[in-house]
């Protein structure tokens, strides 16, 4: 479990630590705050550490880490990661695990071109893949998209790449398959069908009751998003003990289908994954603070955070309520857009 990160001059975050939960983190916040970066590097060094065949050592990690970085991030260099201000300066991230033998923390100059700084390298590898799902579906690129980016210069972040491979992985079966089919009830009864896998070719098929097999492509958008998420239940990689960050899940989805990735995103929750989402949407905000107190339902650890830009820069505010991280630009806009409603009424 990531118990906290902190961020010492890397782009627009905030110089502070981020506190986590061990079941939900939702970051809320305007555009260019800097709420997907948070998400990013946090995967990025995850996803570093989850390589069960790389070395740990000081030297693989420093060259590991920041090509990961760059791939992910996407800047012409690994310096241009750091905050934009006159003159050199040096950024610093800090991993907090749970296990001591799992923390990390590396740092690198402006100046940084494609290697990091490993001030503290971790011994022992996550014993799980992390999992980060952009605000585009993915499934409409498996399997064809695997062999291009691994064979040409494409101008794409590799969290696509990642995610790619790990849905176009085998199902689990045996004890496990009892688990999967709990988690994926509510989803696959929200897509009116389940996934089918065509095991020569790789492409994925929305399996209907009554309809037959229809071509991913042909499939809405806001519905695929929901196959990735079935796909990675599926494969076990979101099963137990791992991690999912999800970049504005609530893109492309109608307020009915909302409804279901909430339900899943506490499902996931509950069940063990430590789950980070960064969100515009009142509607999700609520709706998971509704979820996360149903009577009669087990109480999973939360953390919200606030991200807010003034004179100094931009701050978090952090807490276990939704009401404890300041201003929600989305709920304000949303009273003022009601009030001008009711005067044009």
């Amino acid at each position: 479990m990531l118990k906290s990160a902190t961020f010492k001059n890397f782009t627009t975050v905030p110089n502070q630590e981020f506190q986590f939960g061990a079941s939900l983190n939702v970051i809320v916040g305007e555009n260019g705050l800097g709420k997907s970066h948070v998400l990013k590097a946090i995967y990025s060094l995850l996803k570093v550490q989850s390589n069960k065949t790389a070395e740990l050592t000081k030297t693989a990690l420093e060259k590991a880490y920041a090509e990961k970085l760059v791939a992910v991030m996407r800047p012409e260099a690994l310096g241009r990661l750091v905050k934009r201000k006159q003159g050199r300066d040096r950024c610093e991230l800090t991993l907090n695990m749970q296990e001591t033998s799992q923390c990390a923390t590396i740092a690198f100059a402006s100046s940084a071109k494609s290697q990091v700084e490993v001030a503290r390298a971790p011994t022992e590898a996550l014993p799980l893949s992390p999992v980060y799902l952009p605000t585009r579906e993915l499934a409409t690129l498996c399997p064809w998209f695997l062999p291009l980016y691994d064979n040409y210069h494409l101008e794409f972040e590799e969290t696509w790449r990642d995610t790619v491979s790990l849905l176009g992985a085998p199902s689990v079966k045996g004890p496990r398959e009892t688990t999967v089919a709990k988690l994926l009830a509510p989803i696959e009864h929200a897509m009116n069908g389940r996934v089918i896998v065509d095991n020569k070719t790789g492409r994925f098929y929305l399996s209907v009751p009554g309809g037959g097999q229809m071509e991913m492509p042909l499939v809405a958008e806001g519905v695929r998003k929901l196959v990735m998420l079935a796909r990675l239940i599926s494969t076990g990689v979101l099963l137990e003990q791992g991690y999912l960050f999800w970049d504005e899940p609530e893109t492309n989805l109608n307020p009915k289908l909302i409804r279901t990735v909430a339900a899943s995103i506490v499902h996931l929750a509950r069940h063990g994954i430590q789950v980070f989402i960064a969100t515009h949407s009142l509607f999700l905000l609520r709706e998971l603070e509704i979820l996360r107190f149903e009577p009669g339902s087990k109480k999973i650890d939360t953390r919200y955070f606030g991200l807010h830009a003034d004179a100094s820069g931009v701050n978090v505010a952090q807490g276990e309520r939704l009401e404890e991280i300041g201003t929600i630009v989305a709920l304000d806009e949303s009273l003022m857009q009601s009030d001008r409603y009711l005067e044009v009424e």
